[in-house]
């Protein structure tokens, strides 16, 4: 097993970038992203490492915004690797992109006002093997109890810190360094004919335990050893959090404040506007993002690298505070800039990259499986997609151990489904929940890794209909 290492790009520090790509703007207005990344990663098959890394990179991204007498457009480029050398191509062409596009409808005047970062000149956060400093060596007690336990374990660890430097020609100077670390671990019988999954996420691999994991997978497998058909129907079902975290992140995605005053959503109201302020719950459900939640902490201001459905590079630095989506079961807010804001009269409330789903609920998903008489826990879903957007009708699959329960005991595994449900429409029909807890997203774990949900109760969960998945 040998490192693989990658150099950094550039001798220039990335506040120097931003400051000299500043310094070349012929535009009316510029903002400057500079994105420093350094990574580390383990991997691991059949219950011994196989490739270990370390990485360094940096992306600039220059938006250049020009005003005409029809409006303000603005022009993104973004590019790897940019050294000192190569930044006034990039800010031309940013330029240049500004100039041959039309007006942007997502125009603002830049953001102003916002205090420098203390720490914008200083050197980005770096993370290295060290990450795993105590982490690796419980992993090989993993391999070890798993391979007297007939046992095999797959998998990968990865932790990564992001270090984003954002300046703009209205004097914005901010910073914020994003650590953001993933541990996704598989274990199998050794015929293959078993298989189970957990996750888990983390800032710094200290809060990690592989053998903790392990054990449950062990257990899980143990539950397997029994298998059961049946066939598709509604069943009382147990969710884990990483599943609800699955569901939940998409309804989030989803929440497009201009896109429901436009009738096209979940959220649209028959007859025009938004659901906000209609109750989706009768229980007492908060769903909520705060970059400041311990253990979750995410950028406290806007970083956006391109205009869409619910991002505009002009809102680029704009303050991210903590903002309830759903509140006692009432739907409270929906994704806004300041341009979608203004469309729909709803407050500004940007994306922020953490989600918090809390009912009220103390027990444990173990308590919740001790105290059902007979439905089955699912362990993770697989394989999302929307099938209507006027509802958030989503399909899927369930993957990696499906069980049954009779009268508070796991007795058997059964088939996979695919499944039909809207997590909007599941907040209604919900009967319990449980204690909040840090966890993965199985399927969406690459792209948003903070959230903390409960495990659910589903009354009637629609398993639409037999899978072959494993």
């Amino acid at each position: 097993m040998s490192p693989r290492t990658s150099s950094s790009p550039s001798s220039a520090s990335p506040s120097e970038i931003v400051e000299r790509a500043l310094a070349l703007s012929r535009a009316d207005g510029m903002i400057v992203i500079a994105d420093e990344e350094s990574t580390a990663n383990l991997r691991w098959a059949g219950n011994a490492l196989t490739t270990n890394g370390v990485t360094r990179g940096r992306t600039l991204t220059v938006i250049a915004t020009v005003n005409g007498s029809q409006g303000t457009a603005s022009g993104v480029v973004s590019r790897a690797a940019v050294t000192a050398d190569e930044l006034e191509p990039l800010v031309r062409a940013a330029e240049a992109a500004a100039r041959e596009a039309g007006p942007a409808e997502d125009a603002q005047p830049l953001v102003e006002g916002v205090p420098v970062s203390s720490d914008f000149t200083e050197a980005p956060a770096e993370t290295s093997s060290e990450v795993f400093a105590a982490f690796a060596p419980a992993l090989g007690e993993a391999f070890s109890t798993a391979r007297a336990g007939g046992r095999q374990l797959y998998g990968f660890a990865y932790h990564s810190v992001t270090s984003s430097y954002l300046g703009t020609s209205t004097g914005l100077r901010l910073r914020h360094d994003q650590p953001t670390g993933t541990l996704e671990l598989n274990a199998k019988s050794l015929d293959r004919t078993r298989s189970a999954w957990a996750g888990a996420a983390t800032r710094d691999f200290k809060d990690v335990d592989p053998t903790a994991l392990d054990a449950e997978l062990a257990q899980r497998l143990a539950w397997a050893e029994r298998r059961v058909e049946l066939p598709a129907g509604r069943y009382e079902t147990l969710l884990p959090p990483s599943a609800v975290a699955d569901l939940a992140i998409y309804q989030l995605w989803s929440s497009s404040a201009r896109d429901a005053a436009e009738g096209r959503t979940v959220f649209s109201k028959p007859g025009g506007g938004t659901r906000v302020g209609e109750k989706l719950s009768e229980l007492p459900l908060s769903l909520r993002s705060d970059p400041n939640e311990p253990g979750l902490e995410s950028a406290p201001f806007v970083v956006a690298h391109t205009s869409g459905d619910v991002t505009s590079v002009f809102d680029n630095g704009l303050p991210v505070g903590p903002v309830d989506w759903v509140r006692d079961g009432v739907l409270t807010n929906l994704l806004t800039t300041r341009h979608s804001a203004g469309l729909t009269g709803l407050p500004v409330a940007p994306m922020t990259d953490n989600l918090i789903l809390d009912g009220g609920g103390t027990r444990s998903l173990a308590e919740l499986v001790a105290d059902t008489g007979r439905g089955l826990l699912v362990t993770c879903l697989w394989y999302i997609r929307e099938v209507d957007p006027a509802t958030l009708l989503l399909t899927g699959l369930t993957r990696d151990g499906v069980y049954l329960v009779e009268n508070g005991e796991v007795t058997g595994e059964v088939n996979n489904f695919r499944f039909n449900e809207s997590p909007v429409d599941l907040l209604g029909r919900v009967s319990e929940v449980g204690r909040s807890e840090r966890t993965l997203s199985r399927e969406w774990g690459d792209y948003f890794t903070r959230t903390a949900t409960p495990a659910m109760r589903i009354p009637d969960f629609n398993m639409s209909s037999v899978s072959q998945g494993v």
